[in-house]
């Protein structure tokens, strides 16, 4: 008698029915649970049929349908949404704890080394430790005070570059960018990336463009970390570019490393001189509580270069894209920097408290164009109760910002750019007040925020200051375009094209 040995198709039948089997199971297990409204699911997919290329705008709809507090099956995960105010205070504040954990991703993986860095790491002693590391060794009030010459340099430069293009349409987004990139690099590398270097170890070029792979590959919808049991395909070719991205930083962040390390020796008094040297410091104090690994360093340096450019980049492009489109705002906005600044001078960092309308224009550019509409997914640590219903561990957690900014109830014509119903109100920046949350709020809030602020406050006043804006080849404000695109960050998609014309006396741009 032959023994019986099995077909590759009758492996794969096996194969299917086990996850049909586990699918059914799962779904039969659920309806025993008091779970929030949703659409109904398909199978193995679940709802991702129903997100389109705008997910903060997809599941706005959606909400509108199945109320504040929904559940959706995202694949093999199961997803609960926040689209109000109260639910958002109640994953964000009362049970900040419970939900401050974070799925795993890809991207975390292969381009955050393998989670270690502050947006994708777990929550635990590590997470706990880096955002300290952040808020008190790198982004403390000391610490950006003594970067101010540098942010003062590289927008005198911009401001300069700006100059030079008078007459001409520019793509701002390039000028404000390489601005950012250079003050982010100067303050965390020591030097800027975005200049001609005999001793470069990438080219300009290349240095910008694996940081826009990273926002692209950080901000994508990846097949896989939903249907993880399909990921070794890589159907869209992500994991791919992944890795490819996750080498070339890896070589990057290492020469860095190893000249500052030679720096280092060389030198008898080590002050730390940039960021590189403040982490580098820390990874061999032996009395820190979790070890800081040279991967973890790389990792957080990584964190810093792409959280310190794009983000205050956007921002600013959507403000001078409303303040053009809305002609009685920008002449406001001139009105309040010619008297408080006057005509002789550039605005400062410490001018800012005196030019509130300032301040709500980029309140109100933040409130309308969130950079991260959906904040990035949160992950909930134990089975709880939400509202009654009820929210199994493992669970991911998307609070829609988008969607709250829109709410009829809590703002006055929420679809129109209105920077003055800021003006007078004690709305801050730093997610005490859930209806506006620029850079989230609790455990997971952007420990950046601070030079953040600092970048996009004082680059939209010097360059409203500095130039008069206007759109090129005689296009009417209400013909500008105001698509946007999803990603880490939720930039235009058709970048702003403008042309500048200055505003003060000639011999203040030779800076």
């Amino acid at each position: 008698m032959e023994s019986f040995s099995p077909t590759w198709a009758a492996y794969a039948l096996v194969w299917v029915a086990t996850v049909v089997i586990a699918h059914l199971s799962k779904h039969f297990h659920q309806k025993k649970l008091n779970l929030p409204p949703g659409p109904r699911q398909w199978p193995i997919i679940g709802n991702l049929n129903l997100i389109g290329t705008l997910p903060h705008r997809s599941l706005h709809q959606l909400s509108l349908t199945y109320g504040p507090l929904m559940h959706l099956q995202f694949g093999s995960f199961p997803v609960v949404a926040a689209s109000s105010v109260e639910m958002a205070k109640v994953f964000l504040k009362t049970m900040d704890l419970t939900f401050a954990g974070r799925p795993k991703t890809a991207a975390g993986k292969y381009t955050a080394y393998d989670c270690t860095n502050v947006t994708w790491s777990p929550y635990g002693p590590y997470l706990r430790q880096a955002r300290k590391i952040f808020l008190t060794e790198l982004f403390s009030a000391k610490r950006l005070e003594s970067y101010e010459h540098i942010r003062v340099e590289e927008m005198n430069s911009l401001l300069l570059q700006l100059f030079k293009s008078l007459g001409k349409p520019i793509v701002l987004r390039d000028y404000l960018s390489t601005g950012n990139l250079n003050v982010i690099s100067r303050m965390v590398l020591g030097k800027r990336y975005i200049v001609e270097s005999e001793n470069s170890i990438v080219t300009p070029e290349e240095f910008r463009q694996m940081l826009d792979e990273v926002f692209l590959l950080t901000g994508v919808f990846n097949i896989g970390d939903f249907i993880p049991w399909i990921d070794f395909l890589d159907l869209q070719g992500y994991i791919k570019r992944m890795k490819i991205l996750s080498k070339k930083f890896d070589r990057f962040l290492e020469h860095i490393l190893d000249e500052h390390n030679a720096q280092r020796k060389d030198e008898t008094d080590c002050v730390s001189k940039d960021m590189v040297d403040v982490l580098l410091g820390l990874a061999d104090d032996p009395t820190l509580g979790v070890k800081l690994e040279r991967h973890g360093v790389k990792a957080l340096i990584l964190d810093l270069l792409a959280g310190g450019t794009e983000t205050s980049a956007t921002t600013v492009e959507w403000a001078i894209s409303e303040l053009l489109k809305n002609p009685e705002i920008l002449n406001k906005a001139a009105e309040e920097l010619d008297r408080v600044i006057g005509q002789n001078r550039w605005v400062n960092e410490k001018d800012m408290p005196n030019l509130p309308y300032i301040e709500a224009i980029v309140k109100e550019t933040m409130r309308m164009h969130p950079v991260v509409p959906l904040l990035v997914p949160r992950c909930a640590r134990e089975d709880c109760k939400v509202a009654g219903y009820d929210i199994q561990k493992g669970t991911r957690v998307i609070v829609n910002v988008w969607s709250i900014v829109r709410d009829p109830e809590l703002w006055e014509k929420p679809e129109v750019f209105w920077p003055d119903r800021f003006m007078g109100k004690d709305i801050d920046f730093k997610g005490q007040d859930c209806k506006f949350l620029p850079f989230g709020a609790g455990r997971r809030m952007c420990p950046g925020y601070s030079l953040g602020l600092k970048v996009i406050q004082s680059s939209l006043a010097n360059l409203l200051h500095g130039y008069r804006w206007k759109l090129p080849n005689d296009m009417k404000p209400k013909d500008l375009d105001m698509e946007e695109m999803f990603g880490l960050t939720t930039p235009r998609k058709i970048p702003l094209v403008a042309i500048v014309e200055p505003r003060l006396p000639r011999n203040l741009y030779s800076l």
